[in-house]
């Protein structure tokens, strides 16, 4: 677990959002293997040093009645980019979608990432321009579950 925070915070350093980086290296272990396992992950290694990162978990999809794989991250360290690590660690994704039955694959990107634009754009990727991403934190959050807003 060790290695996949260090990636993970790398990931997070790289998006310039190193504050939002919080997990410890016990919280990535629980939620990738404990009781109820809630993401899977892959590592890609170099002579036997960790390079790269694909971490995934599953959603579903009401109006197809399956499940689709949501790319929650995925990095690759600078040094080791265009040597074919980032469309090994979608590959790995993508085995994994098709092998849980998926309608599909989703991810998000920062829209300044122009280098993983051009990248999902030559593996085939398209954006989803007629939905907009919302979000619910903090305070919001714990006022809706407390019956608030």
């Amino acid at each position: 677990m060790p290695t996949v925070l260090r990636l993970v915070q790398a990931l997070a350093e790289y998006e310039k959002l190193a504050h939002l980086a919080v997990a410890s290296a016990d919280d990535l272990h629980h939620a990738l293997f404990g009781k109820r396992p809630l993401a899977e992950a892959a590592v890609a290694e170099i002579d036997g040093k960790a390079v790269g990162l694909v971490l995934w978990f599953f959603t579903f999809s009401t109006f197809a009645g399956r499940p689709k794989l949501f790319v929650e991250d995925v990095f690759v360290e600078p040094a080791h980019r265009g040597n074919g690590i980032g469309l090994a660690l979608f590959r790995h994704a993508a085995r994994a979608a098709l092998a849980a039955g998926c309608i599909g694959m989703e991810w998000s990107v920062l829209t300044w990432n122009r280098p993983a634009l051009a990248f999902y754009q030559r593996i085939g990727a398209h954006p989803v321009t007629d939905w907009q991403t919302q979000q619910l934190r903090g305070d919001a959050l714990a006022a809706l579950g407390a019956g608030h807003g």
